[in-house]
């Protein structure tokens, strides 16, 4: 919760205690936190609140195990084939059946190299695969004391930050209120009823709830930065939510919460990603 910036060197926005080495339906528990069932329908609803904004949203083919950026490359191939097999299988061919097969390969070829040469676009995101994290638990939780209208707000927001960039751990905080998940590094002494309580207890060894600043680091060696982090992050990203509020004299800028986003990718998060992350964001500002 898919990309430039500093690495783990001396940076005053990390001046914290960093120790290196739609629908949807909610259950209480007596627990210290919510675990949430959801499911979409497409039906209005009747609260007054507002909703997010789904104009932010990037869509996708949605085909398991298809990796879409090489999707041009298929599409080459595939009309290749059909030109060439055309060509031997059919009649004597004219002048200009041979013309157009040769402008039809041509594109076939370019399209068959567009993913190589999207490498070297400005704000590619990487060709790299995203991987699964050894010996860290999936988790799914949200704090009790969050309203409906928020938890659904909340839990949308996570599954598109998962399903729409190159994150595997994402974690929302709005007026000290959490969503978390995806993957994270919970010890094993921790049962799942407590996750909650660990990760809040994390959160504010670390210091992140007061940055006013987007924190992004792009090429983390796994050097143990924060204990919760997933093994093999290779980028993080803390964006945080800002009110401004406008005095007589001037603005005064109001932390709110933040988004954190951990990847096992370098560079996971391009230009274009941080900014629809902000935006997403910006959704959150005035939440109660």
């Amino acid at each position: 919760m898919t990309n430039t910036s500093s690495i783990l060197s001396p940076n005053p926005l990390i001046q914290l205690k960093i120790q290196i080495p739609p629908k949807f339906r909610a259950r209480k528990f007596p627990t210290n936190f919510l675990p949430v069932s959801a499911r979409l329908d497409d039906s209005k609803s009747t609260s007054t609140d507002p909703q997010l904004n789904l104009s932010v949203l990037r869509f996708t083919l949605g085909i398991p195990g298809l990796d879409e950026s090489y999707l041009p490359r298929w599409i080459g191939y595939g009309f290749g084939s059909l030109l060439i097999l055309n060509h031997f299988v059919g009649s004597t061919a004219t002048p200009a059946q041979l013309r157009t097969e040769a402008l039809g390969l041509s594109l076939a070829a370019f399209s068959v190299a567009l993913p190589y040469l999207g490498k070297f676009l400005k704000g590619a995101t990487p060709m790299d695969q995203t991987t699964i994290p050894q010996g860290c638990e999936q988790i799914f939780v949200i704090s009790h004391n969050v309203s409906d209208t928020q938890k659904e707000d909340l839990a949308w927001a996570t599954y598109i930050l998962l399903r729409n960039t190159n994150t595997i751990a994402v974690m929302i905080s709005v007026q000290n209120e959490l969503c978390i998940r995806g993957y994270w590094n919970i010890p094993d002494e921790v049962s799942k009823a407590n996750a909650l309580g660990w990760l809040e207890k994390q959160i504010e060894s670390i210091g992140i709830s007061d940055l006013k600043e987007t924190l992004y680091l792009s090429q983390i060696e796994d050097s143990g930065l924060w204990e919760m982090l997933p093994q093999g992050t290779r980028s993080l990203l803390v964006q945080p939510i800002l009110q401004v509020e406008h005095s007589i004299d001037n603005a005064i800028q109001k932390v709110e919460g933040f988004v954190l986003l951990a990847s096992t990718m370098r560079y996971a998060y391009s230009d274009k990603d941080r900014a629809w992350i902000g935006a997403l964001t910006n959704k959150f500002r005035g939440k109660q």
